[in-house]
Protein backbone atom coordinates (compact mmCIF):
# COMPACT_ATOMS: atom_id res chain seq x y z
CA UNK A 1 0.00 0.00 0.00
CA UNK A 2 1.01 3.56 -0.03
CA UNK A 3 2.78 6.07 2.31
CA UNK A 4 2.20 9.31 2.98
CA UNK A 5 4.77 11.16 4.93
CA UNK A 6 6.41 13.96 5.86
CA UNK A 7 9.80 15.20 7.16
CA UNK A 8 11.58 17.10 9.41
CA UNK A 9 15.39 17.62 9.90
CA UNK A 10 16.38 19.80 12.69
CA UNK A 11 13.31 22.17 11.92
CA UNK A 12 10.34 21.42 13.31
CA UNK A 13 9.84 19.27 15.74
CA UNK A 14 7.10 17.20 18.31
CA UNK A 15 4.61 20.29 18.97
CA UNK A 16 4.23 21.08 15.42
CA UNK A 17 4.07 17.81 13.63
CA UNK A 18 0.88 16.71 16.37
CA UNK A 19 -0.85 20.34 15.58
CA UNK A 20 -0.38 19.44 11.66
CA UNK A 21 -1.61 16.00 11.92
CA UNK A 22 -4.57 17.21 13.70
CA UNK A 23 -5.68 20.40 11.58
CA UNK A 24 -5.05 17.83 8.23
CA UNK A 25 -7.39 15.26 9.83
CA UNK A 26 -10.16 17.11 11.29
CA UNK A 27 -10.14 20.42 8.62
CA UNK A 28 -8.30 19.34 5.28
CA UNK A 29 -9.24 16.30 5.18
CA UNK A 30 -12.91 16.92 6.94
CA UNK A 31 -12.91 13.59 9.32
CA UNK A 32 -14.74 14.39 12.80
CA UNK A 33 -12.41 14.84 15.54
CA UNK A 34 -14.64 12.27 18.42
CA UNK A 35 -13.92 9.42 15.96
CA UNK A 36 -10.34 9.62 16.97
CA UNK A 37 -8.09 8.19 18.87
CA UNK A 38 -4.17 9.27 20.06
CA UNK A 39 -2.00 7.04 21.32
CA UNK A 40 1.44 8.21 22.53
CA UNK A 41 4.56 5.85 24.35
CA UNK A 42 4.43 5.08 27.52
CA UNK A 43 7.29 7.23 28.71
CA UNK A 44 6.06 10.14 26.69
CA UNK A 45 4.29 12.90 29.21
CA UNK A 46 5.27 15.34 26.45
CA UNK A 47 3.34 13.93 23.68
CA UNK A 48 0.25 13.26 25.71
CA UNK A 49 0.35 16.63 27.16
CA UNK A 50 0.12 18.34 23.44
CA UNK A 51 -2.50 16.25 22.74
CA UNK A 52 -4.55 17.18 25.87
CA UNK A 53 -3.70 20.69 26.32
CA UNK A 54 -2.71 21.90 22.94
CA UNK A 55 -5.33 20.15 20.54
CA UNK A 56 -7.67 19.82 22.66
CA UNK A 57 -8.26 16.03 22.77
CA UNK A 58 -10.36 14.59 25.78
CA UNK A 59 -7.88 12.86 27.91
CA UNK A 60 -10.07 9.86 27.96
CA UNK A 61 -9.27 9.41 24.13
CA UNK A 62 -5.70 9.26 24.38
CA UNK A 63 -3.48 6.00 25.63
CA UNK A 64 -0.71 5.09 26.38
CA UNK A 65 1.44 1.80 24.91
CA UNK A 66 4.51 0.48 25.18
CA UNK A 67 7.45 -0.44 23.02
CA UNK A 68 5.99 -3.16 20.46
CA UNK A 69 3.28 -0.22 19.36
CA UNK A 70 4.19 3.06 20.02
CA UNK A 71 8.28 3.38 20.04
CA UNK A 72 10.24 3.26 16.31
CA UNK A 73 13.66 2.43 15.40
CA UNK A 74 15.29 0.74 12.41
CA UNK A 75 18.20 -1.27 14.10
CA UNK A 76 19.29 -2.51 17.59
CA UNK A 77 21.31 0.77 17.36
CA UNK A 78 20.86 4.42 16.02
CA UNK A 79 18.48 6.77 15.21
CA UNK A 80 14.64 6.10 17.26
CA UNK A 81 12.10 7.68 18.94
CA UNK A 82 8.70 7.01 20.37
CA UNK A 83 5.33 7.01 18.49
CA UNK A 84 2.29 8.91 18.17
CA UNK A 85 -0.60 7.17 16.26
CA UNK A 86 -3.59 8.39 15.13
CA UNK A 87 -6.90 5.88 14.85
CA UNK A 88 -9.87 6.39 13.29
CA UNK A 89 -13.05 4.73 14.65
CA UNK A 90 -15.34 2.47 11.86
CA UNK A 91 -18.20 1.89 14.62
CA UNK A 92 -21.41 3.10 14.77
CA UNK A 93 -22.39 6.45 16.76
CA UNK A 94 -23.90 4.79 19.61
CA UNK A 95 -21.09 2.37 20.01
CA UNK A 96 -19.09 5.05 19.82
CA UNK A 97 -21.17 6.69 23.02
CA UNK A 98 -19.57 4.53 25.42
CA UNK A 99 -17.08 5.02 27.08
CA UNK A 100 -14.03 2.29 26.57
CA UNK A 101 -10.83 1.43 28.55
CA UNK A 102 -7.13 1.09 27.35
CA UNK A 103 -7.76 -2.87 27.14
CA UNK A 104 -11.05 -2.16 25.10
CA UNK A 105 -9.29 0.05 22.38
CA UNK A 106 -6.39 -2.57 21.65
CA UNK A 107 -9.12 -4.93 21.66
CA UNK A 108 -11.11 -3.29 18.98
CA UNK A 109 -7.95 -2.50 17.29
CA UNK A 110 -6.87 -6.24 16.89
CA UNK A 111 -10.86 -6.89 15.81
CA UNK A 112 -10.31 -3.69 13.16
CA UNK A 113 -13.27 -1.63 14.26
CA UNK A 114 -10.54 0.79 14.96
CA UNK A 115 -8.02 1.14 12.14
CA UNK A 116 -4.61 2.95 12.74
CA UNK A 117 -4.44 5.93 9.60
CA UNK A 118 -0.96 7.92 10.55
CA UNK A 119 2.00 7.20 12.51
CA UNK A 120 4.05 10.42 14.11
CA UNK A 121 7.59 9.39 14.92
CA UNK A 122 9.64 11.36 16.98
CA UNK A 123 12.97 10.69 15.86
CA UNK A 124 14.57 12.15 19.03
CA UNK A 125 17.68 9.28 20.58
CA UNK A 126 20.25 7.70 19.37
CA UNK A 127 20.64 4.15 20.86
CA UNK A 128 24.23 3.15 21.30
CA UNK A 129 25.58 0.11 21.40
CA UNK A 130 25.14 -0.67 25.35
CA UNK A 131 21.18 0.10 24.89
CA UNK A 132 21.72 3.74 26.20
CA UNK A 133 19.07 6.21 24.60
CA UNK A 134 21.27 9.42 23.86
CA UNK A 135 19.34 12.81 22.73
CA UNK A 136 19.76 13.87 19.41
CA UNK A 137 21.46 17.55 18.73
CA UNK A 138 18.59 18.08 15.76
CA UNK A 139 15.50 16.24 16.92
CA UNK A 140 13.40 14.89 13.65
CA UNK A 141 9.86 13.82 12.43
CA UNK A 142 9.44 11.01 10.24
CA UNK A 143 5.67 10.54 9.71
CA UNK A 144 3.34 8.10 7.50
CA UNK A 145 -0.19 8.12 6.90
CA UNK A 146 -1.84 5.16 4.62
CA UNK A 147 -3.46 6.54 1.65
CA UNK A 148 -5.77 3.43 1.09
CA UNK A 149 -6.61 3.44 4.83
CA UNK A 150 -7.72 6.91 4.19
CA UNK A 151 -9.79 6.69 1.52
CA UNK A 152 -11.11 3.63 3.24
CA UNK A 153 -12.36 6.13 6.15
CA UNK A 154 -13.31 9.03 3.96
CA UNK A 155 -15.43 6.83 1.03
CA UNK A 156 -17.42 5.17 4.27
CA UNK A 157 -15.71 1.83 3.41
CA UNK A 158 -14.52 -0.35 6.01
CA UNK A 159 -11.73 -2.12 3.39
CA UNK A 160 -9.40 -0.89 1.67
CA UNK A 161 -9.97 -2.81 -1.48
CA UNK A 162 -13.50 -1.28 -1.40
CA UNK A 163 -12.53 2.08 -2.82
CA UNK A 164 -12.24 4.09 -6.05
CA UNK A 165 -8.52 2.92 -5.55
CA UNK A 166 -8.80 -0.40 -6.34
CA UNK A 167 -12.29 -0.37 -7.94
CA UNK A 168 -10.72 -0.41 -12.01
CA UNK A 169 -8.03 -3.03 -10.73
CA UNK A 170 -10.90 -5.07 -9.43
CA UNK A 171 -13.05 -4.52 -12.31
CA UNK A 172 -10.28 -5.24 -15.26
CA UNK A 173 -10.19 -8.76 -12.88
CA UNK A 174 -13.19 -9.24 -13.54
CA UNK A 175 -13.95 -8.86 -17.05
CA UNK A 176 -11.64 -10.92 -17.12
CA UNK A 177 -12.87 -13.93 -15.23
CA UNK A 178 -16.51 -13.15 -16.99
CA UNK A 179 -17.94 -12.34 -13.63
CA UNK A 180 -18.12 -8.73 -11.42
CA UNK A 181 -16.37 -8.35 -8.04
CA UNK A 182 -18.62 -9.44 -4.97
CA UNK A 183 -17.06 -9.02 -1.68
CA UNK A 184 -19.24 -11.83 -0.36
CA UNK A 185 -18.26 -14.64 -2.62
CA UNK A 186 -15.40 -16.86 -1.44
CA UNK A 187 -13.11 -16.07 -4.45
CA UNK A 188 -13.52 -12.29 -3.62
CA UNK A 189 -9.58 -12.71 -2.00
CA UNK A 190 -8.58 -13.83 -5.49
CA UNK A 191 -9.70 -10.91 -7.25
CA UNK A 192 -7.99 -8.71 -4.44
CA UNK A 193 -4.69 -10.65 -4.67
CA UNK A 194 -4.71 -10.19 -8.68
CA UNK A 195 -5.41 -6.57 -8.20
CA UNK A 196 -3.24 -5.46 -5.09
CA UNK A 197 0.05 -7.35 -6.74
CA UNK A 198 -0.87 -5.99 -9.89
CA UNK A 199 0.43 -2.90 -8.39
CA UNK A 200 3.40 -4.47 -6.34
CA UNK A 201 4.66 -5.98 -10.08
CA UNK A 202 3.93 -2.87 -12.19
CA UNK A 203 5.72 -0.49 -9.63
CA UNK A 204 8.90 -3.11 -8.95
CA UNK A 205 9.34 -3.57 -12.08
CA UNK A 206 9.33 -0.05 -12.89
CA UNK A 207 11.73 0.67 -10.61
CA UNK A 208 13.87 -1.82 -11.99
CA UNK A 209 13.70 -4.97 -9.78
CA UNK A 210 13.81 -7.99 -12.31
CA UNK A 211 12.73 -11.77 -10.86
CA UNK A 212 15.55 -13.82 -10.04
CA UNK A 213 16.41 -16.22 -7.05
CA UNK A 214 17.61 -14.10 -4.62
CA UNK A 215 16.63 -10.81 -2.80
CA UNK A 216 14.65 -7.94 -3.75
CA UNK A 217 14.19 -9.91 -7.46
CA UNK A 218 12.87 -12.75 -5.60
CA UNK A 219 10.61 -11.03 -3.67
CA UNK A 220 8.91 -9.89 -6.93
CA UNK A 221 8.94 -13.32 -8.55
CA UNK A 222 7.01 -14.95 -5.41
CA UNK A 223 4.65 -11.61 -5.70
CA UNK A 224 3.93 -12.58 -8.88
CA UNK A 225 4.01 -16.58 -9.22
CA UNK A 226 1.49 -16.03 -5.74
CA UNK A 227 -0.80 -14.10 -8.30
CA UNK A 228 -0.85 -16.31 -11.09
CA UNK A 229 -1.88 -19.02 -8.67
CA UNK A 230 -4.80 -17.27 -8.14
CA UNK A 231 -5.92 -16.65 -10.95
CA UNK A 232 -5.55 -20.41 -11.28
CA UNK A 233 -8.30 -20.37 -8.32
CA UNK A 234 -10.66 -18.48 -10.49
CA UNK A 235 -9.69 -20.89 -13.69
CA UNK A 236 -7.43 -19.31 -16.06
CA UNK A 237 -4.75 -20.90 -17.70
CA UNK A 238 -3.45 -18.04 -19.65
CA UNK A 239 -1.41 -15.03 -18.54
CA UNK A 240 -3.84 -12.92 -16.60
CA UNK A 241 -1.91 -10.54 -14.39
CA UNK A 242 -0.27 -8.70 -17.36
CA UNK A 243 -3.57 -7.54 -18.14
CA UNK A 244 -4.37 -6.39 -14.52
CA UNK A 245 -1.10 -4.58 -14.62
CA UNK A 246 -2.56 -3.10 -17.83
CA UNK A 247 -4.52 -1.30 -16.22
CA UNK A 248 -2.13 -0.29 -13.42
CA UNK A 249 -0.09 1.60 -15.76
CA UNK A 250 -2.97 3.06 -17.41
CA UNK A 251 -5.10 4.52 -14.20
CA UNK A 252 -1.74 5.46 -12.44
CA UNK A 253 0.83 6.47 -14.69
CA UNK A 254 -0.61 10.51 -14.80
CA UNK A 255 0.92 10.62 -11.13
CA UNK A 256 3.85 7.77 -11.75
CA UNK A 257 5.31 8.59 -15.32
CA UNK A 258 7.85 5.88 -15.28
CA UNK A 259 5.15 3.47 -15.50
CA UNK A 260 4.23 4.63 -18.66
CA UNK A 261 7.81 5.17 -19.91
CA UNK A 262 8.56 1.39 -18.79
CA UNK A 263 5.48 -0.06 -19.64
CA UNK A 264 6.48 -2.18 -22.98
CA UNK A 265 9.39 -3.83 -20.41
CA UNK A 266 6.94 -3.91 -17.10
CA UNK A 267 4.72 -5.57 -19.64
CA UNK A 268 6.87 -8.13 -21.27
CA UNK A 269 8.61 -9.19 -18.43
CA UNK A 270 5.25 -10.11 -16.27
CA UNK A 271 3.76 -11.83 -19.17
CA UNK A 272 7.10 -14.01 -20.28
CA UNK A 273 7.13 -14.96 -16.12
CA UNK A 274 3.67 -15.84 -16.09
CA UNK A 275 3.88 -17.82 -19.18
CA UNK A 276 7.43 -19.60 -17.24
CA UNK A 277 5.12 -20.48 -14.18
CA UNK A 278 1.84 -21.55 -15.71
CA UNK A 279 4.14 -24.10 -17.78
CA UNK A 280 5.64 -25.50 -14.18
CA UNK A 281 2.04 -25.32 -12.95
CA UNK A 282 1.42 -27.77 -16.23
CA UNK A 283 4.41 -29.95 -16.32
CA UNK A 284 3.90 -30.86 -12.44
CA UNK A 285 -0.24 -31.53 -12.87
CA UNK A 286 1.28 -34.14 -16.09
CA UNK A 287 3.22 -35.54 -13.69
CA UNK A 288 0.71 -36.09 -10.76
CA UNK A 289 -1.51 -37.71 -13.11
CA UNK A 290 1.53 -39.88 -14.19
CA UNK A 291 2.06 -40.91 -10.69
CA UNK A 292 -1.68 -40.83 -9.14
CA UNK A 293 -3.90 -41.88 -12.01
CA UNK A 294 -7.79 -40.96 -11.67
CA UNK A 295 -8.77 -44.42 -10.94
CA UNK A 296 -6.56 -45.16 -8.45
CA UNK A 297 -6.96 -44.68 -4.24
Amino acid sequence: FEMLGNFSFGDYFKPDAVRFAWEFLTEDLGLEGDRLWVTVHDSDDEAERLWVEDVGVPAERVFRLGDADNFWQMADTGPCGPCSELHYDLRSKTERARDIDRETFVELSDAGDIVEIWNLVFMQYDRDEAGTLNPLPAPSIDTGAGLERLATVLQGETNNFHTDLFAPLLERVGEIVGRSYDRDRDDAVSFRVLADHARAVAFLLADGVFPSNEGRGYVLRRILRRAVRHAWLLGLRVPTLVRVVERVIETMSDIYPELDQRSEHVLATTRAEEERFLATIEGGLDRFDQLAPAGGP
